[in-house]
């Protein structure tokens, strides 16, 4: 039995650390950004075959980016979740904007600054992103990241 003073209110709760050691999010995106292994090379084959090598150069960089991205990500929740949870909520939101406005802002940058196969660079980091995330939600679902339960 817990006496009235142990008892935590959702408000003390919601500003206190996460109660997980393991850095979740940053690990996940690990994992996730392992895939590009075997996923890069396939889309950067695919716009060679379609576009030549300016188009899988221009894939090549669209799929790093992405990459990339994925790495902010995980870091930025890991680390926010050991402030609060309202840090961790705020990150999530706010920096799912910010990361779309990186990923903007550096194909922008990366096509002002060389001629670059714009189209293929563009298809690359969205096939990349949707196929990634989609990948580790299926694992995710199908149980492969039992080592990060969160609920026990």
């Amino acid at each position: 039995m817990t006496s009235e003073e142990d008892k935590v209110t959702i408000d003390q709760a919601y500003n206190q650390p996460s109660v997980v050691a393991a850095p979740v999010e940053a690990v996940i995106a690990r994992k996730m950004v392992l895939r590009t292994w075997w996923l890069g090379p396939v889309i950067v084959g695919i716009a060679w075959a379609l576009r030549g090598s300016a188009g899988a150069w221009a894939a090549a960089i669209g799929v790093v980016i992405v990459v990339v991205n994925f790495l902010v990500a995980g870091e930025l929740l890991s680390r926010s979740a050991r402030v609060s949870l309202k840090v961790y909520h705020a990150a999530a939101l706010l920096g799912f904007f910010v990361r779309l406005g990186f990923i903007t802002l550096s194909m922008f940058v990366v096509a002002s600054v060389v001629e670059i196969d714009r189209p293929a660079m563009g298809v690359a980091a969205v096939v990349a992103y949707m196929v990634l995330l989609s990948l580790e939600a299926w694992a995710l679902m199908n149980g492969e990241r039992r080592e990060l339960e969160w609920s026990r």
